[in-house]
């Protein structure tokens, strides 16, 4: 066991990689190399509803051909006009022309192009409908499989920056890119449009063709280079835009109101979003320019293009190469052409900036966690026999200096209620961690039941240990679901929810409230009542009552609670951990010194263990820092 669970040192090395950003792409090759990940997105907008999908593109294809046959019919009812007007012995009144019946195929093409102008109308209403309602659900699936992927990955990952500053821009992602949805389908529409009319294009003069795109290359690419260059100026500004909103909810929200207040730090806030507004304000200003200057240079040579083309049409027409009506529907052709191939490369270009944006989604997912449950785990013991057991244990936090804790040993019993105690930054908290593998050591070993911890299925593991910490969520649900997390496959469970309650004494609480049980807590939302700190912590606490777990730890979840609150509620702990194994955190040696046995923590290392008398008759840290805080109360 002790080779296929080692110091862990593959997954320490690991962490100076992690959370790194990733490198912005600069050369086309990379831009382009972003394409790889429409395939990927269309198999997500596919996989969310194959039938809105392909509702979309059959109809989209449909509505491809319909400029072309506006076009043609449009030249076959001039080309029908002008045949009528040089008629020698044509009729003078409208009857006339009935009566002879000359007007029933100008009245035919007539009432097809009508059929058709409505027909474009209908499936452009439709296709909006329907685009509209896929991209919704799209951005609800996109938003569930991130937050799904987010809960596999580890502790270290949500406590670095660049690990949140690359979980901000895929969150950003989930919605902000379904408008390349409606672009890919519009893309594939326009593409069977472009095809039909430069076919007919073609037939009367292919260099007509040729001579649009040149006119049109050189604004693709400076649309594709500034496409680039916004991406980049983005992808870099993350973690000023995470700040610019963490100022904006910290200046306006129910959290921080009081402190805002009393301190006065409104203006300070303000003039700080200011200050950042105005950074992101310059450097988008800038690009926004360069982008204009360039962008209305490229479009007067495509309009140059445009009408060298239209003069020639023209001229072809004047020598009796062309009708009427060709002159017609080469015009109309080649103006449609036009924007349809301007608006296609730009589109494109659009599409590999939009790539680009769906590195940010595709490579978080990638991202996978290093604790993980082994092939062939270990069924948790019930109950647990021996205990658990520190080897030699070391652990660093990632990019931390200083070790948390090293050459960690000792033993932890089955059923005995251990306490930890020490200043700030001796340990404890990691040890909690440790156990729960939030973290798995860098050094040595943890053992349960003479087994490496991480031989042990994840969630197992996890699911028969109850922690609560000191800075325990707060969650904006009702009193109940406040309770029921600490296990929430039972939030149906009313009964096991007030047995938890009245272990941890939150059913008092809980008894004031207008609502009881169901009344929302918190002040985000509606009708939501607040409550004292001391209040919010025995809520907390019954969370680990809720639980029913083999191993039940409170790292220091009293602290806004006067001493004989929590005095009582270390009593109540203890009563109800017999048969558990239970790990207690407190600065208060009133309530630790009912613990079978504590341990005194420094520098990272168990510098004493014992009952409270004897740890008292050692007359080392323990007596010390008991003679100190028993001085502030004579």
């Amino acid at each position: 066991m002790a080779d296929a669970y080692g110091a862990g040192a593959p997954g320490a090395a690991m962490r100076g990689v992690r959370g790194q950003p990733l490198p912005t792409p600069r050369t086309l090759r990379e831009r382009l190399g972003a394409l790889r990940n429409l395939g990927p997105f269309l198999a997500m907008v596919w996989r969310t509803s194959p039938a809105l999908t392909t509702a979309s593109l059959g109809l989209r294809l449909i509505r491809a051909v319909l400029p072309v046959a506006t076009l043609f019919i449009g030249k076959l009812i001039i080309d029908d006009i002008v045949a009528l007007v040089q008629m020698p012995d044509r009729p003078t009144t409208l009857g006339q022309w009935l009566e002879t019946g000359r007007l029933d195929r100008l009245g035919l093409l007539l009432a097809a192009e009508f059929a058709v102008a409505v027909a474009a109308n209908v499936l452009g209403r439709v296709v909006s409908l329907i685009d509209s309602l896929l991209a919704e659900r799209v951005t609800n699936a996109s938003s569930v499989r991130l937050m799904e992927h987010a809960a596999t990955l580890d502790l270290e990952d949500f406590e670095d920056a660049n690990f949140q500053d690359q979980l901000e821009r895929a969150r950003r992602q989930t919605s902000g890119r379904m408008s390349l949805m409606a672009l890919l389908f519009s893309q594939a529409q326009d593409l069977v449009t472009v095809a039909s009319l430069a076919g007919g294009l073609l037939l009367y003069s292919p260099w007509l063709v040729v001579l649009l795109l040149v006119a049109l290359l050189p604004a693709f690419l400076a649309e594709a280079h500034f496409n680039a260059q916004s991406y980049s100026l983005d992808y870099m500004r993350t973690p000023e835009r995470r700040e610019l909103d963490y100022v904006r909810q910290t200046a306006a929200s129910v959290e921080t109101a009081k402190e805002v207040k009393i301190f006065g730090l409104s203006g300070f806030l303000i003039d700080r979003y200011r200050q950042l507004a105005a950074e992101f304000y310059a450097a988008n200003r800038r690009l926004a320019v360069r982008r204009a200057g360039w962008g209305g240079l490229f479009a007067a040579l495509g309009s140059a293009g445009y009408y060298l083309a239209y003069a020639y049409i023209a001229w072809r027409t004047l020598t009796g190469s062309f009708s009427v009506g060709d002159l017609t529907f080469l015009s109309g052709s080649f103006l449609r052409l036009r924007a349809l191939f301007e608006g296609l490369l730009s589109s494109l270009s659009a599409t590999a900036s939009q790539a680009l944006y769906l590195n940010d989604l595709f490579s978080f997912y990638e991202m996978k966690p290093e604790i993980l449950s082994p092939p062939d785990p270990r069924p948790f013991p019930r109950p647990i026999r021996q205990g658990f057991a520190f080897e030699d244990v070391g652990f660093r936090y990632p990019g931390a200096e200083r070790w948390a804790v090293r050459h960690m040993s000792f033993t932890l019993d089955a059923g005995e209620v251990v306490a930890l105690v020490g200043e700030n930054g001796a340990g404890k908290t990691t040890l909690v961690k440790l156990i729960a593998r939030l973290y798995d050591p860098d050094e040595g070993r943890i053992l349960l039941d003479g087994h490496d911890l991480r031989a042990y299925d994840l969630d197992e593991l996890r699911a028969n240990i109850g922690v609560i910490f000191q800075d325990f969520v707060r969650y904006n649900l009702t009193a109940a679901d406040n309770i029921a997390v600490g296990r929430i496959a039972s939030r149906a469970d009313r009964a096991r929810i007030t047995r938890a309650a009245a272990r941890s004494q939150a059913d008092e609480v809980i008894g004031r409230l207008a609502g009881g049980y169901d009344q929302m807590v918190g002040k985000r939302f509606r009708n939501g009542v607040e409550l004292s700190g001391g209040e919010w912590q025995k809520i907390a606490i019954s969370r680990a009552y809720m639980r029913d777990a083999a191993v039940l730890i409170l790292d220091e979840p009293t602290a806004a609670l006067d001493a004989r609150s929590e005095f009582e509620v270390f009593r109540r702990f203890k009563e109800l951990s017999q048969g558990r194994t239970a790990i207690l955190i407190s600065h208060r040696f009133s309530s630790v010194r009912m613990a079978d046995r504590i341990l005194v923590l420094a520098n990272g290392q168990v510098e004493a263990a014992g009952t409270h008398d004897e740890l008292i008759a050692q007359s080392g840290r323990y007596a010390e820092l008991f003679e100190l805080q028993a001085a502030g109360y004579r």
